[in-house]
């Protein structure tokens, strides 16, 4: 199970209905990815705190990227650090990704390279994975994708989290893709004070 490739595949998929902000995505891709890891034992949570531990290659090229980006030394990053510094244009690097090996093609008789919402799904056991996740609600995808701005909080989804370090990593994404949506109402506040003043106002 590869929760962060489902979510960017489940967010390609539902691109043209419920487009959302890279931004957003790529933090909730940082937490999967962490999730990911935790559940193969390449880390442990101490408090909110990524303690790494010994492990073999995932077979999987960014979670072994992400393996190896964490941080080795005490007192080790917090889970917010790591979506910050993890998330840093993560969507792309998964969008490319799933183009590199197969799961996705640009359209037919575009020579122009594109991103994002363009690329298009072929059909895939991967992709048949990420949807039968997402058809059934499962909890950890769902209330990703949810933080993200995917689909709205499935009813239900809190009770069945379970474990401390899916709900410390869970609330951190939520509480960063927060901060990010304040930073752009702040941007566009700032863009439209200055844009008076340009105007004489």
């Amino acid at each position: 199970m590869n929760t962060a490739r489902d979510l960017a595949i489940v967010a390609l998929d539902r691109a043209s209905e419920r487009p959302v902000e890279q931004g957003d995505l790529s933090l909730a891709l940082a937490g999967a990815e962490l999730l990911d890891l935790a559940a193969t034992g390449a880390l442990i949570l101490d408090d909110d705190r990524i303690a790494p531990s010994a492990q073999a290659p995932t077979g999987d090229r960014l979670l072994d990227e992400a393996a190896a980006a964490l941080v080795r030394q005490e007192p080790y990053e917090s889970v917010e650090e790591w979506l910050w510094r993890r998330g840093r244009g993560l969507f792309s690097a998964y969008v490319d990704d799933l183009e590199r090996t197969g799961l996705t093609a640009r359209p037919r008789g575009l020579r122009i390279a594109l991103r994002g919402g363009r690329t298009e799904l072929v059909d895939s056991a991967a992709r048949d994975e990420a949807e039968g996740r997402w058809a059934a609600g499962e909890p950890v995808l769902a209330a990703l994708a949810a933080a993200a701005g995917l689909r709205d909080e499935p009813a239900g989804t809190a009770e069945d989290l379970d474990g401390d370090t899916i709900t410390t990593v869970l609330a951190a994404v939520g509480e960063a893709v927060m901060e990010l949506e304040g930073v752009r109402q702040r941007k566009v506040v700032e863009d439209a004070a200055f844009d008076n003043v340009w105007r004489g106002f």
